[in-house]
């Protein structure tokens, strides 16, 4: 991985409530490399919105570190974490324009406040606009806008002071599916142009699917896996990431009869085009019944998982499992599905 541009060690982070403390991370550390795409996964309530808010100290840590770019937040002054949070820009899910000001002037706004003068501040929102595709609508008001063309007016204000980090908490939940993929290819788009560190918050795998080099998996205050995509696709280790990546694989929660078994077989790549099923039946002569299965697209790659109730001879679901995994297959026993 390249260098590390967001450093967590040990983070927790506790509030005080009616009821009494409330733990919404405990002991999360990750590294997020420079340049990144960087995805957070998690459902409702999993602690994915504190973390996200952790790592530029508007969420201050009960204890643990903050390292951003390799200075330690903790260890920074009022006005030293002030100053850099400039390079620690964030993209909301409801925009957060200023809805009487023109696409421009809320462009601007990041700018004045930066006390650039007005002639550079003017050619660089404009420019940031450019990036967006949004310079046509320089002088329309937010009321004017759909939904992505809000968003995009966001980022583009996000961009304005030239930061490092981009967190984007949420951006696309309040978007339709089509607008959606619009809003990640310009991130795409933007991470390559400028070598901006991305990091997405969200619930939803295909977003995580459509852009992220690497997953963190969220589930009650806690970090329960992490890896690069591909991999925590095609081999989730924890049943988060199972239930967040395949959804409907709760659906199918069969126990075998007695002396049965369940297996889960993982493609990837060309395997997912590839007859292997069939042919370990034709070869070995052992039946099996496909109790699941589920193909997605990851990056430029295919995943795909099937599940499969296996003989109660031991003999024959020995057999069809060692054929599966001499297909070079991923092949996972369960006690259930």
């Amino acid at each position: 991985m390249t260098e590390a541009m967001i450093e967590i060690k040990n983070l927790t982070k506790s509030f005080a409530s009616k009821s009494g403390e409330v733990t919404a991370l405990e002991d999360v550390s990750l590294s997020i490399g420079a340049g990144e795409i960087y995805g957070i996964i998690g459902m409702s309530g999993a602690g994915k919105s504190t973390l996200v808010r952790c790592m530029n100290y508007l969420e201050q840590p009960t204890k643990g570190t903050v390292a951003v770019d390799g200075r330690m937040l903790g260890s920074l002054s009022k006005q030293e974490l002030a100053q850099l949070r400039r390079d620690i820009a964030m993209v909301f899910q409801h925009f957060n324009l200023l809805m009487q000001r023109t696409v421009l002037a809320n462009v601007l706004f990041p700018l004045k406040l930066a006390k650039m003068p007005k002639a550079d501040a003017q050619k660089r929102a404009m420019e940031l606009l450019e990036l967006v595709g949004l310079a046509d609508k320089a002088r329309a008001y937010p009321s004017q806008l759909s939904g992505g063309q809000k968003q995009r007016v966001a980022i583009a204000r996000a961009l304005a002071t030239e930061p490092k980090v981009l967190l984007c908490d949420e951006a696309t939940s309040a978007l339709d599916p089509m607008t959606t993929r619009s809003i990640l290819a310009l991130l795409k788009d933007i991470n390559r142009k400028l070598g901006l560190t991305i990091v997405i918050i969200t619930h939803e795998m295909a977003v995580i699917r459509e852009i992220c080099t690497r997953v963190a998996v969220m589930e009650n205050a806690r970090l329960v896996e992490e890896g690069t995509v591909e991999a925590v696709f095609a081999h989730p280790k924890s049943k988060a990431a199972l239930n967040l990546f395949y959804p409907g694989q709760e659906l199918v929660d069969i126990r075998p009869a007695a002396g049965g078994r369940l297996c889960r077989v993982v493609f990837n790549g060309q395997d997912a085009f590839e007859p292997y099923i069939a042919r370990a039946v034709l070869d070995t002569g052992v039946l099996v019944n496909v109790l699941h299965s589920d193909l997605q697209q990851v990056g430029d790659q295919v995943f795909g998982q099937m599940a499969l109730s296996l003989p109660q001879d031991p003999d024959q679901a020995r057999r069809i499992v060692a054929e599966l995994k001499s297909r070079g297959l991923i092949v996972e026993e369960e006690n259930h599905v």
